[in-house]
């Protein structure tokens, strides 16, 4: 797998004006990046990024729901090098809650869905450019299901497999496929999960490690760690210390 070094890169991030988003901007800056997108569904809310990294970061609108604007951004991003797919949505639902569904609607059209077609339009761009690296936001949530994000654990159950295709797809074409996989971490997404979390920063900065070292996954974080050895060690346990963890006897 090729090794992609962020210094001298070009990348997009999507979802970057807040949370993990955020913190590979700033990630991406700090390592020598030559441009960083920050794209979000508004582009005024990643000004911010743009005054505080002047000449480096440029920020536009990008709601990867929209095909119209994902066509846009990759026709306007055409130096873009290495994609990182963070925007995402968590709808906290249990599966036969009254929002249940519908929230696991949203889930998968956003995490699975819009996130297949931005890496499906970006891929041809980074191809273009001479190879790069593609950065797949999942989750351990992809692994195992976490019932109070039902189904947001469905969408990256279905993420962390399309990740696999398109790393088989785009192996021949010099492009890393790498997929994140963190535990709780210090986000507005994360706030109604009552347990330890990590830093945003910690995402970010593995993720950088990882694929300058040629990775295709990374566990950012020591929850992320744990439950990836014991998921090997015994996946069954794991499914139900997690039902255990969040289903109301």
């Amino acid at each position: 797998m090729p090794k992609i070094d962020p210094k001298g890169s070009v990348a997009l991030v999507t979802g970057a004006n807040r949370g993990i988003g955020r913190a590979y901007v700033e990630a991406l800056v700090k390592a020598g990046a030559r441009k960083v997108y920050a794209t979000a569904r508004k582009a005024e809310s990643v000004q911010y990024l743009v005054a505080a990294h002047p000449g480096v970061v440029e920020g536009f609108a990008l709601d990867i729901s929209n095909p119209a604007q994902i066509a846009s951004a990759a026709s306007k991003a055409t130096d873009v090098t290495v994609l990182i797919n963070n925007a995402g949505v968590a709808n906290g639902s249990f599966l036969f809650a009254e929002a249940g569904a519908s929230g696991m609607r949203q889930d998968v059209a956003v995490n699975l869905f819009g996130t297949t077609d931005v890496m499906r339009a970006f891929a041809p761009v980074i191809e273009a450019n001479g190879g790069g690296a593609i950065v797949v936001l999942n989750s351990v949530a992809s692994l195992v299901n976490f019932p109070l994000f039902s189904g947001y654990s469905a969408s990256k159950a279905a993420l962390h497999s399309v990740t696999q295709v398109v790393r088989a797809e785009l192996a021949h074409k010099g492009i890393l496929v790498t997929g994140v996989y963190p535990g709780p971490i210090d986000t507005e997404m994360a706030e109604p999960l009552d347990m330890p979390k990590e830093p945003p920063s910690a995402v970010a900065d593995a993720t950088l490690a990882a694929i300058a070292n040629g990775e295709e996954e990374v566990f950012p974080d020591a929850m992320a760690k744990d439950l990836a050895k014991n998921f090997k060690a015994d996946w069954k346990a794991v499914e139900k210390s997690i039902a255990e963890m969040m289903v109301p006897a």
